[in-house]
């Protein structure tokens, strides 16, 4: 029986993350924020902070992160780069630390077409397989202590395209929203199964669509786009009432990151700071394809032989 199904967390749309936060201690805790200083990602990082925890954010543009951050620990990655990745995370471990939450929430959005590393579209690289590749390298020091959770932030995007076996990079023809849906639906399908891999040794995996919220993720967006979508108008003002705050979009993230109502659980897509249903159509929740065991599996190995990573190999 799928546990993809509303737990009744009492949590919704309009929470903050320091709602979900509320009594809950995370002294002594240490999480890794990927693009912990912008938009979601430095709301999720000052929640985490103010609750105790000692965060770690690796940034593409480390002093840019040290300038918003201060005192928080920074260091340099960049995702579109395996060796950077690999960089970083032999610097973590020989630290000699462990991991209790990894937050996947880095990303790029709708990017014109862009080639990485040996040539691989720029969405996909960097939204998937470069958390795919850090995880794996981190696993160690995931492993570690038992009870750590993985989140991978995807979106609604993920319902704009499946996995494309047969044209994974877009040599056919690029569509910048299809080549995010794909990189979206492959951060939830990587829960999936990393959960499924993670959980003998107590680390569980989350997926989850933190809601519509206006950051830096859309700067490949030209404004009369946004404009036609709806999302601002002419003079650059939010116009969508079902967008949320900063703070109101880091709740989910923190929410799977930490809360014990998700003890037990692993590898569902999360919305709102709840389960979500499954969704074949427009209404709210999750696309069967995107949480399928079996295409988790196989975007699994065909990761780990892009990157040459694999904690489970």
């Amino acid at each position: 029986m799928s546990a993809q199904h509303k737990i009744g967390s009492g949590f919704g749309h309009d929470s903050t993350a320091d709602d979900v936060l509320a009594g809950i201690d995370l002294t002594g805790k240490l999480a890794i924020v990927t693009g912990g200083y912008s938009g979601l990602g430095l709301e999720t990082t000052k929640a985490l902070a103010k609750a105790g925890a000692h965060v770690v954010v690796p940034a593409r543009r480390p002093d840019a992160a040290r300038e918003v951050l201060g005192e928080a620990e920074v260091d340099e990655l960049d995702l579109g780069d395996l060796k950077s990745v690999e960089a970083f995370a032999e610097r973590f471990l020989a630290s000699g630390r462990s991991v209790d939450i990894v937050i996947d929430n880095a990303g790029i959005m709708a990017a014109p077409e862009t080639r990485v590393g040996p040539g691989w579209e720029a969405q996909f690289a960097t939204n998937h397989l470069g958390h795919f590749a850090l995880v794996n390298r981190l696993w160690p020091a995931i492993a570690a202590d038992g009870g750590a959770r993985v989140v991978s932030v995807s979106s609604t995007g993920h319902r704009r395209s499946d996995i494309r076996w047969d044209d994974l990079e877009f040599r056919l023809g690029y569509d910048k929203w299809e080549a995010y849906g794909q990189a979206k639906t492959a951060n939830v399908l990587f829960a999936v199964q990393l959960d499924a891999l993670g959980k003998e040794s107590g680390v569980r995996a989350f997926a989850l669509h933190p809601g519509g919220i206006l950051t830096p993720l859309q700067r490949h967006l030209e404004k009369q786009e946004m404009v036609d979508f709806g999302w601002i108008d002419e003079d650059g003002n939010e116009l969508n009432p079902a967008f949320k705050s900063p703070a109101q979009g880091a709740a989910t993230q923190v929410w799977a990151a930490t809360s014990p109502q998700l003890d037990g659980l692993g590898g569902v897509f999360l919305e709102d700071c709840e389960v979500a249903e499954v969704s074949s159509d427009d209404a709210p929740g999750v696309r069967p394809y995107a949480i399928d065991p079996t295409e988790a599996e196989r975007l699994w190995t065909v990761s780990a032989q892009l990157t040459g990573v694999n904690a489970f190999g």
